[in-house]
């Protein structure tokens, strides 16, 4: 994946508005527009983009450990928050664009430092003003639910000034 290294390699809003929400998540995937750097330190990164549904994989590891050794909260959200939102983002047409207003995350158990997992987003709604989501977190060989967590986005109508 094209990951971007500074402010001037992120797509613009001019990427943004050219394209549907699918578009641009297809379009990052696929590498012809980079991909967030937060991808990059916290070593997650899309793998598809479908109507309604994104998926992410990820490996955590050393960086992203807290004082007890373990995998930080954090990370689970991070993960979760996008795969949610970048689903919602499917559902965008052309000139919109989101932001997530809260999300939630349940825990179900320890992710270990090293094990690649994937974290899937599902559209449950997409409306004019609003989209929700849900989404797992699961061992990519195991299978096992890591956690889950839901998301409320805002959808805007984006106009140039």
């Amino acid at each position: 994946m094209n990951i971007a290294e500074t402010l001037d390699q992120l797509p613009d809003l001019d990427d943004l508005l050219a394209r549907s929400g699918l578009e641009f998540m297809q379009d990052m995937v696929a590498g012809r527009l980079p991909g967030p750097p937060i991808g990059a330190t916290m070593g997650f990164w899309p793998i598809s983009a479908e109507d309604g549904c994104v998926v992410f994989e990820g490996t955590p590891d050393f960086p992203v450990t807290n004082p007890m050794r373990g995998l930080h909260g954090g990370w689970y959200g991070a993960i979760l928050d996008s795969c949610m939102a970048c689903a919602v983002m499917t559902k965008l047409p052309r000139g919109s664009a989101y932001t997530t207003l809260e999300y939630k995350v349940n825990i179900t158990r320890a992710i270990p430092l090293g094990m690649k997992v994937r974290a899937t987003g599902t559209v449950t709604h997409a409306g004019r003003s609003t989209g929700v989501a849900t989404g797992e977190i699961r061992g990519v060989e195991d299978q096992k639910l890591y956690a889950s967590g839901s998301t409320t986005c805002l959808i805007m109508q984006v106009t140039r000034r």
